[in-house]
């Protein structure tokens, strides 16, 4: 399990390196990024025939960066991955 959570961490890393501009996540965000990547990764080996959903594989570790880089994009582009800030000028006036 801890294994899985470095390997998540890596490939999250990985996807928001090649992505380009700045995402503005957390390291928690890109250990959850890359952990979904691993598994669709891992799924994509699983279906070509080369290794299990739960084993590190070259064929799974570059299809688990590519759909954390297309999972990333996805939740960018979405607005998934906002905090909620406010620019300044929105914020509601003050009650004394």
């Amino acid at each position: 399990m801890i294994g899985f959570l470095v390997a998540g961490l890596i490939i999250g890393l990985l996807a928001r390196l090649i992505l380009p501009g700045r995402q503005k996540i957390g390291l928690l965000w890109t250990v959850v990024l890359g952990v979904i990547g691993s598994l669709i990764g891992g799924l994509i080996a699983n279906a070509l025939r080369s290794g299990s959903i739960w084993e590190l594989n070259f064929i799974g570790f570059v299809a688990a960066v590519g759909a954390s880089v297309i999972v990333l994009a996805v939740a960018e582009r979405s607005g998934l991955l906002t905090r909620g800030d406010r620019p300044r000028g929105d914020l509601p006036p003050r009650v004394r």
